[in-house]
């Protein structure tokens, strides 16, 4: 049996492990429990500065490594993925309050990220373009960045750390990662070590915990990366963007930000498999996923219909301790988002929405909630939820089910159901959002695939080819074979 990671209290900085400098101890806690899981030393901006400092000096090797050498480090950390599967998905459910299984699919979606960024280092292209100057040759290569910041978050932590970390390494760039204060360990230093173990050299992945009001600014602003990749809150993401394009150093934005998510229901609709995927959706990691169900909207012929078979379902879902194979809900990652929740409650019942389904919180485990007769100037409608909580609006038609969907300032993802596949594939192009699914729910990623939304839901793709050219730039070339004509 493999013996299962220590030294998850440290920071992991040009490969060593340590402690952080800035006189400050970070707990880890498990939601449901309470109990301490872990305390690191908090890092200061002189770590943060040798960790830039240790992926500025390794890159450049890395980057000259071949193909083969940077595909074996990334297949030895799938399989390394395979061996800890019991180890990682036990550290999500403890830290991240994941159900099992959420905890799973999580493990998987960062599995099967890492595998396909193996594929990458054999993917990245040159090309040569004409030229319509006689005797020249004109060569575009494409190379890595150098260093990538990324910033992850504690909802989806070792997914959304990996899917930035793993196709940066696999495209010969170095990374400094700053995973969430909530998950510590399953947003980084599990990373840290699934790479150490698959011998990746040093310096070349640091991982710094520290509070974003001690070294957020620094992290964002400092000389040395040349993208940050951050997924977070739309007003956080702002917020980077606006200190970014202040700083000193320009340099790219990988931004995937919140989501409002329509669940779009039309007329014709097969009504047990809409309602089953959008409990599904809605409340999958207790709704705390920025593709989740946040609205659903249903045509009003179908509406009295949905609604009851929807609570009737919700219902029957199993909230509680999120290591029970059996529970549905688990609980939310802290206090303060527990306290959003209950003022959303509030302000729901305050406003006249119609409450089919409720329980008691107890702790940090909020029950399911589903209100009715919700109205786009409701705040459960025109604001992220990331929650248990679930509001149904009625649509008059399509075109107002349509016109709903739309009236947001997220563009994330979305879904809609119908019976017929080519309305609903002309709904979903109708619908402003970077990614949208037919008779699903909007709770979907996949490695090899496009992810990423339209207006405030952020900038740029993640996975697959999109990530090549994200974690990548072009660096054009030519060479004059033959004296030229020049003008003087």
């Amino acid at each position: 049996m493999t013996d299962a990671y220590t030294d998850l209290n440290l920071q992991f900085i040009a490969g060593e492990w340590r402690k952080g400098g800035a006189g400050k101890v970070m707990e880890s806690k498990d939601p449901f429990t309470g109990d301490v899981l872990t305390k690191i030393h908090a890092a200061d901006e002189d770590d943060l500065d040798a960790a830039y400092d240790a992926a500025r000096d390794a890159q450049k090797d890395w980057a000259d490594t071949t193909p083969a050498e940077r595909v074996a480090v990334l297949r030895k950390a799938v399989s390394i993925f395979e061996d800890r599967h019991e180890e990682i998905v036990d550290w999500l459910v403890k830290e991240s309050g994941s159900t099992r299984i959420k905890a799973e699919a999580e493990w998987s979606n960062a599995r099967n990220i890492t595998e396909e960024a193996a594929s990458f280092p054999l993917r990245v292209e040159g090309r040569i373009l004409a030229s319509n100057t006689p005797g020249k040759e004109s060569r575009v290569y494409r190379k890595a960045l150098g260093v990538v910041g990324v910033i992850s978050p504690w909802n989806f932590p070792l997914h959304l750390a990996q899917r930035s970390v793993a196709p940066a390494l696999a495209l010969g760039n170095a990374v400094v990662l700053k995973p969430a204060s909530d998950t510590p360990v399953s947003g980084g230093l599990l990373l840290a070590k699934i790479f150490e173990e698959a011998g990746l050299p040093k310096g070349l992945l640091n991982v710094v915990i520290g509070k974003g009001s001690d070294i957020g600014d620094a992290f964002v602003e400092h000389s040395i990366p040349k993208l940050i990749s951050f997924t977070g809150s739309t007003p956080v993401g702002k917020g980077i963007a606006q200190k970014v394009a202040a700083s000193d150093d320009l340099k790219r934005l990988a931004l995937e930000l919140g989501g409002n998510n329509a669940f779009v229901v039309l007329d014709d609709a097969d009504l047990d498999r809409a309602v089953n995927s959008a409990v599904a959706g809605k409340f999958l990691h207790q709704g705390q996923i920025c593709i989740a169900v946040n609205r659903i909207i249903v045509e009003e012929n179908l509406y009295d219909a949905f609604v009851e078979k929807f609570a009737e379902r919700v219902r029957g879902l199993k909230y509680g301790d999120p290591s029970d194979p059996d529970t549905a809900v688990g609980p939310i990652i802290n206090e303060s988002q527990i306290d959003g929740l209950k003022d959303k409650i509030a302000q729901a019942k305050q406003a006249g929405a119609r409450l089919l389904v409720e329980g008691e919180i107890k702790g940090q485990v909020v029950p399911p909630h589903v209100f009715a007769d919700v109205t786009m100037e409701m705040e459960l409608a025109y604001n992220e939820i990331f929650g248990p909580i679930a509001g149904i609006l009625k649509a008059r038609d399509e075109d107002h089910a349509l016109e709903l969907a739309n009236a947001t300032e997220y563009g994330l993802s979305g879904a809609v159901h119908s019976a017929s596949t080519e309305r609903a594939a002309a709904f979903a192009r109708r619908m402003d959002t970077g990614m949208t699914h037919i008779n699903d729910h909007s709770v979907n990623d996949e490695a090899n695939a496009p992810f990423g939304g339209e207006k405030n839901s952020g900038l740029g793709r993640f996975n697959g080819e999109w990530a090549i050219e994200e974690f990548t730039t072009d660096h054009w070339i030519t060479v004059q074979h033959a004296e030229r004509t020049l003008p003087f």
